[in-house]
C-alpha cells in the first residue's frame, strides 16, 4: 500500500487551488449580502474531491481560499477558510463511504448516484455554512451573531444549489468519460 500523496494527487492539490481561486475571483456571483457570493469554486471543489479524495479536497479548499482571500482581500478570512477546507474533506469522505454506489472512475453515475451525491453534499454544506463558519465567525473574527448566521444561511444554500446544478453536470461529465466496467465484451 502507498503512502502519503501520490504525484498525481499533489499535482491536482496544486492545480486545484488555482482553479479554485480564479472561480473564486470571475466566476462568483454577489447575493447583495455583504461579503456573501455564489460560488462556483465549490462545485469544482466537489469534482476534485470525488476524483483525488478527501485529503485532497481538504487541501484544495483551503489553500485555494487562502490564496484567494490573501489575493484579493488582502488577508484569509480565517473562519470560511476552514469551512471551504472542511467541505472539500467531507464530500470527499461521505463519497469514500459510498465507494460501492458511487463509481465514477467506473463510469457510473447515475439517477442514484446523483442523489446520493446531492444528499451527501447538501449534508456537509449545510453543516459547513449554517453552523460552522458562522459560529468560526462569532469566535475567530468577533462578528455580530445575526450577521454571521445570515451570511452562512445565504452561503450554504446558495453552495448547496451551486453544487447541486453544475457540480452535478461536471461530475456527470467527467464519469462519461470513464469506461464502464462492463462495456468489455468478448466475441
Amino acid at each position: 500500500m502507498e503512502k502519503g500523496l501520490s504525484i498525481k494527487t499533489i499535482v491536482a492539490i496544486g492545480i486545484g487551488s488555482a482553479v479554485f481561486v480564479i472561480l473564486g475571483r470571475f466566476l462568483s456571483i454577489p447575493t447583495g449580502i455583504p461579503n456573501t457570493n455564489i460560488e462556483t469554486a465549490y462545485a469544482f471543489l466537489a469534482l476534485m474531491a470525488i476524483i483525488f479524495g478527501p485529503i485532497a479536497g481538504l487541501l484544495i479548499g483551503l489553500i485555494g481560499h487562502i490564496l484567494k482571500d490573501a489575493i484579493f482581500y488582502g488577508s484569509p478570512w480565517w473562519s470560511w477558510v476552514i469551512t471551504s477546507a472542511f467541505v472539500g474533506l467531507f464530500i470527499g469522505i461521505g463519497v469514500r463511504l459510498f465507494k460501492n454506489s458511487i463509481q465514477i472512475e467506473s463510469g457510473i453515475f447515475g439517477t442514484k448516484q446523483i442523489i446520493l451525491f446531492n444528499a451527501i453534499q447538501a449534508i456537509v454544506q449545510a453543516l459547513a455554512w449554517f453552523f460552522i463558519a458562522p459560529s468560526l465567525d462569532v469566535l475567530i473574527h468577533a462578528e455580530p451573531v445575526n450577521k454571521a448566521y445570515t451570511q452562512g444561511a445565504i452561503a450554504g444554500i446558495s453552495n448547496v444549489v451551486t453544487v447541486g446544478i453544475i457540480g452535478t453536470i461536471l461530475i456527470v461529465s467527467y464519469a462519461k468519460t470513464r469506461s464502464k466496467s462492463d462495456s468489455l465484451r468478448k466475441e
